[in-house]
């Protein structure tokens, strides 16, 4: 059974960072088979996407709302992915998941393999 685990959640004040981990481990192919993503979710709302890696690290792609103050990378050596979260905003409170699937995409459908998220809160 795949596992991904997310840590570095926690409580930031507005125009703050936090950088998030994820550690993934018996993934059922290489790491370098899988673009890794993070999404979010707030309460009453839907999972949305918000960044994507491919595999190799040399293609990124960001959700609108993110762009510009979010960075997804990735360590292939030690089977991680990490998104650095700067200028932080109340709206990106959610709980954060790291995300795993052999499409580079935007596409929640098109990941297989999911952490369990880590919370995220941005207040004063």
């Amino acid at each position: 059974q795949a596992q991904l685990v997310e840590s570095g959640g926690g409580l930031v004040q507005p125009g703050g960072s936090l950088r998030l981990s994820c550690a993934t481990s018996r993934l059922k192919l290489a790491f370098t088979d899988y673009a890794m993503a993070w999404f979010r979710q707030a309460p009453g709302t839907e999972r949305e996407f918000v960044a994507t890696i491919f595999w190799s690290g040399d293609k990124t792609d960001y959700a609108d709302s993110v762009k510009g103050r979010f960075t997804i990378s990735r360590d292939n050596a030690k089977n991680m992915v990490y998104l650095q979260l700067d200028r932080l905003k109340p709206e990106d409170t959610a709980v954060y998941y790291c995300a795993a699937g052999l499409l580079y995409s935007r596409i929640r459908g098109d990941y297989d393999h999911w952490g369990q998220g880590t919370q995220v809160t941005v207040s004063s």
